[in-house]
């Protein structure tokens, strides 16, 4: 335990170590949220206006909730874990005596602590500027649903992009287009994270559904906001926590297989 206790110092410092890098992942967000923000408030430009079940408030306290959510679910440092098995560095973490998923999982919750500051202070800036309509919720039962579906949220996306990361194991020239297709793309888009995904027709919700995507950013959302409660919060918990279980498996039974073909000449 003590060990990871020093990795998760060490990465929290490091944070600083990369400045620009961390600052324009920042600014990205905050620039993401500006553009979400008056695209919505121009939509929702009377204040009774109800579209696709959302009224003002909801619709602007799931766009200022994006710019928190993220921090919890979609910073991670293990984004670099594709490139150590491209290039061999992986080498190194395999003479030492820890756990490389563990290391990973520990540096992640360091990125996510460092950011989670950020976008709290971000948050209350732009709020104070912006003045937007907001939703408090206040009920137990959808806090504690907010709070378990995100830390579910949080290790569905460790694993998928453990998952992505094994890639490189066969094809390690992919290695980068990987991480992109599977962050930029499909999570992006299909988790809810640039727009609600209910807005969609349903035909497509329901295929969203059958994925993994919808219940690491939508979905969490959604519970914070009351839409979704009782019945319909605990289905979604408990598909979250199978897809947690399924990817799990998944990415241990590709890291095996990948383990005995990799290679790292010069290392």
């Amino acid at each position: 335990m003590k060990k990871y206790l020093s990795v998760f110092k060490i990465s929290f410092q490091q944070e600083f170590a990369y400045r620009v890098n961390f600052i324009m992942w920042r600014i990205r967000n905050v620039l993401q949220l500006f553009l979400v923000f008056f695209l919505w408030d121009t939509v929702f430009s009377g204040q009774d206006k109800v579209i696709f079940g959302y009224d003002k408030a909801r619709i602007l306290t799931y766009v200022f909730g994006l710019l928190i959510i993220r921090a919890f679910v979609l910073s991670a440092r293990a984004v670099d874990v594709a490139g150590e098995v491209a290039n061999g560095d992986l080498s190194n973490y395999l003479i030492k005596p820890v756990s490389y998923f563990k290391y990973w999982l520990t540096r992640d919750l360091s990125s996510k602590a460092l950011n989670l500051i950020f976008a709290a202070f971000e948050t209350a800036v732009l709020f104070i500027i912006l003045k937007p309509p907001f939703f408090i919720q206040t009920n137990i039962i959808s806090l504690t649903g907010f709070f378990v579906s995100t830390a579910l949220a949080m290790f569905i996306y460790f694993t998928i992009l453990f998952i992505s990361s094994a890639i490189p194991f066969w094809i390690p020239e992919v290695a980068w287009g990987a991480q992109f297709l599977t962050t930029a793309i499909f999570i992006e888009f299909l988790s809810g994270a640039v727009f609600p995904l209910d807005i969609l027709p349903q035909v497509f919700q329901n295929i969203l559904n059958l994925t993994p995507f919808p219940y690491m950013i939508f979905f969490p959302l959604e519970v914070y906001l009351g839409k979704i409660a009782g019945l319909d919060l605990l289905k979604g918990v408990v598909i979250s926590f199978i897809w947690a279980i399924i990817l799990w498996i998944g990415m241990n039974s590709l890291w095996k297989k990948g383990l005995k073909v990799y290679q790292s000449q010069g290392r």
